[in-house]
């Protein structure tokens, strides 16, 4: 994970919703596009791009895909956002 990729992949709306959904817990691509007015390839596209930046993970279970927040990602880069805070 770099913190470029991360913040890249943060840069679009659609992607930093996705994130927030997620923050609730393991979702399926279709439970995630029942949130949005897209389709399910857009959302897939916007999927992909989390996982390369290593904010999501997902997990095959069955016939599904989960999708779920990477914390311990949003955690370094929170760690770094309060470093720039200390003195």
């Amino acid at each position: 994970m770099s913190f470029q990729e991360s913040f890249k992949a943060l840069s679009d709306p659609t992607r930093r919703e996705i994130i927030n959904i997620l923050k609730r817990g393991k979702l399926t691509a279709g439970e995630i596009v029942e949130h949005f007015d897209m389709t399910g390839a857009t959302i897939s596209h916007h999927l992909t791009i989390l996982k390369a930046a290593g904010l999501v993970t997902d997990e095959k279970k069955g016939k599904y895909i989960y999708y779920e927040l990477n914390l311990s990602v949003v955690e370094e880069i929170m760690t770094w956002f309060a470093s720039l805070k200390e003195e």
